[in-house]
């Protein structure tokens, strides 16, 4: 019990600075206007300067996660701006490491896109799993987080409304009730 209730207010304390490490501030007042619209996004930051060829896909990735969700918005990080998800490309299989809800860093395999698969749904897909979501495998070709077991063929970088409805619980709940946002630890999801 008091494990839970350290852990519980370490959350708190946690989520209540995350605003002011992507440079926003909270409101003293949980029931503002600011505050409420700070929960209703919260705004996640990419640096996608190391991302090379593979730049304008990972753009187009977060504005499609941005066109889908409402609980949170991706943004490119302002220059010398410490970012919550780093993008990199390299020539092996694309993966991501999330740090912790949000928070993590995006490898966009040249290995994938030589087999020819799609970028932009690469890129999707990846920033996918810094938002919270699992690989779902095998899967359909409809379904954003079912990967390369979709084929190469399949170039549907949107998530389904499942995958959308996850992500905003992941950031709805984790706003609005700190004592019961699921605990993370990094993970490497290598796909």
């Amino acid at each position: 019990m008091h494990v839970r209730t350290l852990t519980g207010g370490l959350a708190a304390a946690l989520l209540m600075s995350m605003p002011l490490l992507s440079g926003q501030a909270m409101a003293a007042d949980p029931t503002s206007d600011s505050a409420r619209s700070l929960a209703a996004a919260r705004v996640l930051t990419y640096d996608a300067s190391g991302s090379a060829e593979f730049r304008s896909a990972v753009d187009r990735g977060a504005a499609i996660w941005n066109e889908s969700v409402g609980g949170v918005e991706m943004r490119p990080a302002a220059s010398g701006q410490r970012a919550n998800i780093r993008i990199l490309a390299d020539n092996g299989w694309p993966r991501a490491l999330t740090a912790s809800l949000g928070n993590g860093t995006v490898w966009i395999g040249r290995q994938a896109v030589n087999q020819g698969y799609d970028t932009v749904r690469i890129s999707s897909h990846e920033l996918g799993h810094i938002l919270g979501l699992p690989d779902r495998k095998p899967g359909p070709c409809s379904s954003l987080m079912s990967g390369s077991t979709a084929g190469v063929a399949c170039t549907n970088p949107y998530p389904n409304a499942a995958e959308k409805s996850e992500v905003e619980g992941n950031f709805g709940n984790a706003t609005a009730s700190p004592s019961h946002a699921p605990a993370r630890i990094p993970v490497l999801v290598r796909d």
